[in-house]
Order: structure tokens, then C-alpha cells, then sequence
């Protein structure tokens, strides 16, 4: 353990500790935000259902998607933020909302979008989101209380898996009980976006320019140990069940697409009641032409009546993400965007999306008209 450590909370960590939960940006983050490090004039058509703005104001993502693509003449987006019900442009809404498959007995994942007057009249699909907010957000205390309390078994588990050692543990434990205690200090000047699982990850990246990088890198890799033991036991059964939000979001006239299929493939199986399925995300690329075999073998099986299922591809873009410094960004996820989908454009899957009978434009115009 680092000599220059102290239990203590010092006042360069409650300074690191209010820079990573405020909200504000500067006029530098804001630059980031609005102008792109390339565009795409080429691009004619737009589409994202799957981005999360986090705490970035609306008016600059809309600056930062016109410079990113030009040219465009036609676009639908969506933002999905995790169980929280925005809207974009006020004509649609749209949510991530976590659930579970009983059968399975596995967490998922459904994107719900909507005409917006729809969604606000939803007042049962409001509040099934706003709990699962809440209680999502209660991981971070699990995951911090894994820690510090300690939790035995999951942190010998976690070091055995990364090879952490005592002095390692140590480092960590004695820091997020500093995040701890500055949560519970100020408590009522963090906006509830920011209680999230990557909180003690952004305020270790914080501490790189004094420990140096080999320390924290360490840390991180025990800290996503942890979390995915955290992850992997959390209670399901306190989500509301897939079947249940896939019937209040069809009765509030909503539309749904399957996110992650990589993740969350049994699903598939269950045959819910979905408008398409997400073959693509910058997190689960390893499958595409599988599922866009499975799409074409489900839409010749329907009736002609019958609303065929439509390909998406999911940016899966964090808006948060581009206004840090680059030095401790997530690389993997600064580099995504709104709207940019490659696969769309790949001679490759072309293929397969031909004789799904899709293509990025078709998609655009079927799914806005059952939106609308």
C-alpha cells in the first residue's frame, strides 16, 4: 500500500469525489460534446434507438449529431436511458428497462419507445420504471458494502481470480470507504443518475496522477471482480418480470426491441411479443449474421397478417463518457456514437439483410409507422 495514503478524507478526494457527481460541464467539456472528431457527410439516414444521454443536455447532443452528419435528410432517434423515460425531440420517447425472465431465471434487458403523449399517460410503466431506478441503483451500496463490511467469500473470490493481494485489498477498501462516506456527506447534492456501480470506478481513475497507472489498473481489475460477483447475485426477483413490462409498454401503445441479444440470447426463445431484435452492438458483435438468419427464419414462419420482426443495430452510445478527459476515458466507449452502425454498410451482412428484406431505411420507415 502506498506510503502517502491516509484513511482520512483529504481534501484533494473530496475534490476528485464532487468532480466526478457534478453535472455542470465547462466550456471545454461542452466543445467536446459539440464538436465530433470526424463526420460522415455521406450519411443520408439516421437511426439510434439505443444511446444514453446521461447528463448531457439534449441541445448539445442535437449539435453534435448535426455535425456528425451533415448531409442527413431523414433520422429517428430515440434515447433509451436506463429506466427513465426521456425524449429527444418531443415527438418520441423511449427507455431501457431492466427486467427478468422468469423462466430463464436471467436479467434482461428491453428498449420500450413511443409517441411521447403515449408514454406519459403510461402511469403504471412510470412507476414500474422508477422502481427498478431505485432499485438498481441500490447495487452500488451492495457493491461498496462487499468491501467494506467485508464480504468474505466474494472478496476471496474476487482475489483469487485477479491475484490481489492483501496490500492491494487494502488500497481499495480503505477508498471506497472514502466514496462511501463522502455519498452519505453529500448525499443531497448527488442527482440520482449518478448512483451507479461506476462511480468507484471514475474515482480511481481520479487518483492515476498520484498512485500512477499500475496501482489503479490493479484496483480497477479487483473492482470489476467484485462488481460482477455483486452482479451475478443480485436478487431477480425484485425486477419486475419481461412478460409484465411487455404488457403495460403494448398497453400505453409502445413499441419494443430486444437489446444485447449476445447477453440476453434465451429470451429469443420465449417468443415475446417484440418488434425486433438489436443484431448488432458495439458489445456484441460476434453473432450478427446468426440472428439475422434467426430473424429471416421467424418472419417466414408468421402469417402474412402478422408484423414481421425488424433488424437494429444499437450504438449503445454513453454520452457521459465524451467529457472527460481523455486520459481516463473508457476508450472502447468514447468511440461510439449516435446513429453510427456500421454493419449497416458492411458487404458482408448485406447479404443476410437482403434476404431479411431490410435495409437501414426500410427499417426507418416500417418502425416509425408502427411508432406512430
Amino acid at each position: 500500500m502506498p506510503e502517502s495514503l491516509s484513511p482520512e478524507i483529504t481534501g484533494a478526494d473530496e475534490e476528485a469525489f464532487l468532480r466526478i457527481i457534478s453535472t455542470d460541464l465547462s466550456e471545454e467539456q461542452e466543445e467536446r460534446i459539440i464538436e465530433p472528431p470526424r463526420s460522415f457527410p455521406e450519411k443520408r439516414a439516421v437511426l439510434g434507438v439505443h444511446w444514453h444521454p446521461e447528463f448531457i443536455p439534449m441541445n448539445l447532443i442535437r449539435k453534435r449529431i448535426d455535425a456528425f452528419f451533415p448531409c442527413k435528410e431523414d433520422e429517428l432517434l430515440i434515447p433509451t436511458q436506463h429506466n427513465d423515460i426521456l425524449s429527444f425531440d418531443s415527438v418520441y420517447s423511449g427507455i431501457e428497462i431492466d427486467c427478468y425472465d422468469q423462466g430463464f431465471n436471467q436479467k434482461v434487458q428491453l428498449l420500450i419507445h413511443a409517441r411521447s403523449e403515449k408514454l406519459e399517460r403510461a402511469n403504471v410503466l412510470r412507476k414500474m420504471a422508477a422502481y427498478t431506478a431505485r432499485y438498481r441503483s441500490s447495487q452500488l451500496v451492495e457493491f461498496m458494502d462487499s468491501i467494506i463490511r467485508p464480504m468474505d467469500d466474494r472478496i476471496n473470490e474476487a482475489a483469487q481470480a485477479t491475484g490481489a493481494g492483501e496490500a492491494l485489498i487494502e488500497f481499495v477498501t480503505i477508498n471506497v470507504q472514502k466514496v462511501h462516506d463522502l455519498i452519505v456527506k453529500h448525499e443531497k447534492r448527488i442527482v440520482p443518475i449518478m448512483v451507479k456501480n461506476k462511480l468507484l470506478r471514475d474515482f480511481f481513475n481520479e487518483m492515476r496522477p498520484v498512485y500512477g497507472n499500475s496501482i489503479i489498473n490493479r484496483s480497477q481489475t479487483f473492482l470489476q471482480a467484485v462488481k460482477g460477483i455483486v452482479k451475478r447475485e443480485f436478487p431477480l426477483h425484485y425486477f419486475y418480470r419481461a412478460s409484465e413490462v411487455i404488457e403495460e409498454a403494448r398497453g400505453a401503445g409502445a413499441c419494443i426491441v430486444i437489446p444485447h441479444p449476445e447477453q440476453f440470447w434465451p429470451i429469443l426463445l420465449a417468443d415475446y411479443d417484440v418488434d425486433g431484435i438489436e443484431v448488432w452492438n458495439p458489445q456484441s458483435r460476434k453473432y450478427t449474421d446468426f440472428l439475422i438468419s434467426v430473424i429471416v427464419r421467424k418472419n417466414g414462419e408468421m402469417g402474412k397478417s402478422e408484423k414481421k420482426l425488424l433488424v437494429f443495430m444499437g450504438d449503445d452510445t454513453h454520452m457521459g463518457e465524451k467529457i472527460k478527459d481523455p486520459a481516463i476515458q473508457d476508450q472502447e466507449k468514447a468511440a461510439r456514437e449516435i446513429g453510427l452502425q456500421p454493419p449497416w454498410d458492411d458487404l458482408a451482412i448485406k447479404k443476410g439483410l437482403i434476404l431479411a428484406g431490410m435495409s437501414l431505411s426500410e427499417v426507418m420507415a416500417e418502425y416509425r409507422s408502427r411508432l406512430d
